[in-house]
C-alpha cells in the first residue's frame, strides 16, 4: 500500500470537490432557501455516497461499463433526464412565505443516490482510481474513498453557508425566483462534460 500518493490524492479531492458541480450548486440552492441546518443531511449524502459509489467502482463496477457498453449510455440518459428534472424544481421552488409544509431540501439518501446520476462524481471517482487507486490495492481504495468523505465535507458546507448568506439578498420573491433560474440554468450547463463524452 503506497501512501506518499494520498497527499496528492488529497488535494485533488478537494480542488475537484470545491469547484462548481451539480451537488455544490443544488447545495448553494438548498442553503439560500432552506437554510444550513435542513441542508445538512444533504450535505451528509453527498459525502457518504459518493465515498460508496468510488468503492463500489473501484471495486470492479466500472468493469460492467466495458463489457456491456449499454449499461454506460443508460447511465447518461438517466443523468441527463434526473439533471433536467432537478433543474426545473430548483427554478419553480416558491418563495419560502409560499410554500406548502411538505417543502423540503434534499434527503440524506436522495442525495447519496444522486451521486449515481452526477456526472462529475463519476468523473471525480473514475480519475480518482485510475489515476491514485489502481495498482495499489482495496485498503488504497478504502483510504482513498475516506479521503474524499474527509475532504468534501468542508466543501460541502462552504457551498450551502454561502446559498445561506446569500438569502439575505432573496428575500425580494423577483430576485429569489432570478437566483433559483440562474441556478437552473448552470446546472443544466454542468451537463455540458457528461454530453461529450463517448
Amino acid at each position: 500500500m503506497n501512501l506518499e500518493i494520498l497527499p496528492a490524492l488529497a488535494l485533488f479531492a478537494f480542488v475537484s470537490s470545491a469547484t462548481p458541480g451539480p451537488n455544490n450548486l443544488m447545495l448553494m440552492a438548498s442553503g439560500a432557501n432552506y437554510g444550513f441546518r435542513r441542508t445538512v443531511p444533504h450535505m451528509l449524502g453527498i459525502s457518504v455516497g459518493f465515498g460508496v459509489m468510488m468503492v463500489l467502482a473501484g471495486l470492479g463496477l466500472v468493469q460492467v461499463f466495458e463489457r456491456f457498453p449499454i449499461s454506460y449510455t443508460l447511465l447518461k440518459i438517466a443523468s441527463v433526464a434526473y439533471m433536467l428534472y432537478l433543474a426545473w424544481k430548483i427554478a419553480n421552488a416558491a418563495p419560502i412565505k409560499e410554500r406548502d409544509a411538505g417543502s423540503r431540501p434534499m434527503t440524506f439518501l436522495q442525495a447519496a443516490a444522486f451521486q449515481w446520476v452526477n456526472p462529475k462524481a463519476w468523473a471525480m471517482a473514475l480519475t480518482a482510481i485510475t489515476v491514485y487507486v489502481a495498482d495499489n490495492g482495496v485498503w488504497m481504495l478504502l483510504i482513498g474513498a475516506l479521503c474524499f468523505v474527509t475532504v468534501n465535507l468542508p466543501s460541502v458546507s462552504f457551498w450551502t453557508v454561502m446559498g445561506q448568506q446569500m438569502a439575505r439578498l432573496l428575500t425580494n420573491p423577483a430576485r429569489l425566483r432570478l437566483f433559483n433560474g440562474t441556478m437552473a440554468v448552470l446546472l443544466i450547463a454542468s451537463l455540458y462534460p457528461l454530453l461529450q463524452m463517448g
